[in-house]
């Protein structure tokens, strides 16, 4: 099992790789908005590994995805702050003793 740090773009390469097949490096670069450099480092550091294959045609570069055996770990962010009320009335000041004297 491959374990993979959430909230990296090691992640989001590999959900956007398990979600779309076939995909280009062209359009892996525009979804991650990276430059291609980046892009190619990740993939050349993927592929070292195994995860990943990088099929060259003559005008693209098909990614395909080896594995599927993947574990995300990391602590959880939550992504909307939610907010929590009460069910306490907030009750009016009102004092029933004498008032000042």
């Amino acid at each position: 099992m491959i374990e993979i740090i959430k909230g990296t773009f090691e992640e989001r390469i590999i959900r956007i790789l398990q979600k779309k097949y076939p995909i280009t490096v062209k359009e892996l670069q525009n979804n991650l908005h990276l430059s291609r450099n980046t892009v190619m480092r990740f993939l050349n550091k993927f592929q070292i590994k195994g995860i990943v294959e990088l099929e060259p045609l003559s005008d693209k570069t098909y990614i395909r995805l080896l594995r599927n055996d993947f574990s995300f770990i990391g602590k959880k962010n939550q992504r909307k702050f939610i907010k929590h009320s009460s069910n306490k009335k907030q009750e009016k000041n009102e004092y029933k003793g004498p008032m000042y004297s």
